[in-house]
């Protein structure tokens, strides 16, 4: 594989320069920005999710700008890495679980997805088929945590929304293309900032309310 290859694949992007797409570029400061708003109230692990927030950020910069493979790994394995975490944060502070237990639940991501993924690929989602199963995983954990915690339940759906939202601007972007020369791609970034940045005040509520009860 050619590491430096140009790639073009989203609508705003007219050449291989480095500000071929300048909106989907300048609006990945928006990751930062949210990792700033939540790290006050972030705790544990909620502080190794916002660092991983502003690496989000910077590693879509940098595929938005250079636009090449080595910088679509940038991009991609933080935000895998965000969803490993979160998952973890889920299993060990919202059911109490070990580290054993938890570390299963992460492994469990890999047949999850495995087993959605063609799913959403057979409705014709494009790349975006990829991601789909993250929404339906977290509202599988709202559901479950009903009873248990109704606050953080209500959350986790709030933030499944938003994802589902965010996921329709990401396939939105070619088909618009032609009336929309930006395209949306650049609302997944801003939604996305908006949801991960949600997630992690879920995680740090939820922890401080259990701090509070002396749990």
């Amino acid at each position: 594989m050619d590491w430096t290859q140009a790639v073009d694949q989203y609508c705003e992007r007219m050449g291989p320069e480095f500000w071929a797409e300048p909106v989907n570029a300048v609006t990945n400061l928006a990751f930062v920005l949210a990792a700033l708003v939540v790290w006050p109230r972030a705790v544990g692990l909620g502080r190794v999710l916002a660092v991983i927030l502003v690496a989000i950020g910077i590693g879509s910069f940098l595929f938005h700008t250079f636009a090449q493979p080595w910088a679509g790994v940038a991009d991609v394995v933080p935000i895998l890495l965000f969803i490993l975490v979160m998952i973890y944060a889920a299993n060990r502070d919202f059911w109490g679980f070990g580290v054993g237990w938890s570390l299963l639940g992460v492994a469990l991501f890999v047949p999850w997805t495995a087993v959605w993924l063609p799913l959403f690929q057979a409705l014709g989602m494009g790349s975006t088929a990829g991601y789909a199963p993250v929404p339906v995983l977290i509202l599988a954990y709202a559901i479950a945590l009903w009873r248990r915690a109704p606050d953080t339940s209500r959350g986790l759906a709030i933030g499944a929304g938003i994802l589902v939202v965010s996921l329709i601007m990401r396939m939105l972007d070619e088909p618009v293309c032609g009336a929309l020369p930006i395209g949306t791609h650049f609302g997944w970034h801003l939604l996305n900032a908006v949801m991960l940045g949600w997630m992690i005040r879920v995680h740090g509520v939820h922890v401080l309310a259990g701090r509070a009860l002396g749990r």
